[in-house]
């Protein structure tokens, strides 16, 4: 995630994105006099665009960057002028490069499913921020998409991790489209009406299923006829000013919050309440730090798990007696800090599965396996059990 605990505090945000870094190339440095001149005409926007990149929160470490494939330790010293206007097939296109430290497992995500998560985390957000801004721009035929993210898999017994360079080419019309859209189906629209290239070579998405042979013998059979679809859930809005909205209808319950359990949460003061998207929902973030003994670290994981146990799940049902009924937003990310091992954990919690908790329905690995887990930023699998006896 674009983070080291990306949604924990602005100053943390500000080490894994350093902002003394330009992202635009300048104008000076473009040698075609025609590309170098749209970079001059739309310098303030494109910088206005660098600024939504880089200050969105991504599920990964997001950079932007003119080099793919570098490490996360080289990508913090290479230069991340990454955006500028270019020719693609003798058109001209808004280029933006980036490297995405994602990790896809390949026997569970295929490449399929790994090109529309990197598009709805990355891709889209950057659509979003440049699309609008060269709005009007006649020369202007489209969007060029370069995302390195990874791939992990197993070889031989042995755990392998190699980049996966994916690149999208989408038409201004349809990048418009979907940068104004809150229905995933209509912004998943750009992949098939664009070009998707994977290491270089295009490739093609979710092909048509292939017809199956007709029967040797027909037969007529009475059947009922199929159920209707059941109705596909609304998407909700997680859009900055929906969660601003709903922030302050909400904010009354968010400071009863504050006052009510901060003598056991130990809220960061300079971190209240808010609401955040990711994944397409809404969380309430609770910003909290946990105090263990020295004795008490390990692994990351040991750390993790005890930050629940002994922390996060103590707040649960004093937290979910405050929540009303057919609250507004899908769940709480319990965002907190370790302060003896300075290490991040996030509990994205969904409130349905949260409710089932306090009402000793689940127990708290049935709630952990029901959300995400964040450790330092990165997404991981927790077992309490073996987790807190882990002393490494």
């Amino acid at each position: 995630m674009h983070r080291g605990n990306v949604i924990f505090a602005a100053a943390t945000l500000a080490v894994f994105v350093p902002q003394c870094f330009p992202q635009v190339l300048s104008p000076p440095e473009i040698l075609d006099p025609a590309m170098r001149g749209l970079q001059q005409k739309h310098l303030p926007e494109l910088k206005a665009a660098a600024v939504d990149i880089t200050s969105h929160h991504y599920p990964y470490r997001f950079y932007l960057s003119r080099k793919l494939d570098l490490t996360e330790q080289q990508e913090q010293l290479n230069d991340q002028r990454s955006i500028r206007f270019t020719t693609f097939q003798g058109r001209t296109v808004l280029q933006v490069t980036g490297n995405y430290f994602a990790a896809y497992a390949d026997e569970s995500m295929n490449q399929t499913e790994r090109v529309k998560q990197t598009y709805l985390d990355v891709m889209l957000p950057i659509l979003r921020a440049t699309a609008s801004r060269v709005h009007g721009e006649p020369e202007l035929s489209g969007f060029a998409i370069e995302v390195a993210h990874h791939v992990r898999k197993k070889v031989l017994g042995v755990a392998v991790e190699h980049p996966e360079n994916l690149a999208l080419i989408v038409s201004f019309a349809a990048a418009e489209k979907v940068a104004a859209s809150s229905n995933e189906k209509e912004q998943l629209a750009a992949l098939l009406e664009g070009r998707v290239f994977i290491d270089g070579k295009p490739v093609s998405l979710w092909p048509d299923p292939p017809v199956p042979p007709a029967p040797a013998v027909a037969r007529v059979v009475t059947a009922p006829p199929p159920p209707a679809p059941a109705p596909e859930p609304a998407v909700q809005d997680v859009s900055v000013a929906a969660l601003q909205q709903r922030q302050s209808a909400y904010q009354g319950m968010f400071d009863r919050i504050v006052h009510d359990l901060d003598a056991d949460a130990h809220f960061v003061s300079y971190a209240p309440p808010v609401l955040i998207g990711f994944h397409g929902k809404s969380y309430l973030q609770l910003t909290v730090t946990t105090n263990l003994a020295p004795a008490d670290l390990g692994s990351q994981y040991r750390i993790a798990a005890l930050a629940f146990d002994r922390h996060v799940s103590h707040l649960i049902r004093p937290l979910v007696a405050i929540l009303p009924k057919g609250i507004d937003f899908d769940g709480i990310v319990f965002s907190s800090t370790v302060s003896a091992a300075s290490q991040s954990v996030e509990f994205f919690l969904p409130v349905s599965d949260l409710r089932r908790y306090a009402d000793y329905d689940l127990t708290g690995q049935q709630l952990i396996n029901s959300g995400r887990v964040l450790i330092n930023g990165e997404r991981v699998g927790l077992e309490l059990q073996s987790a807190e006896a882990d002393h490494r």
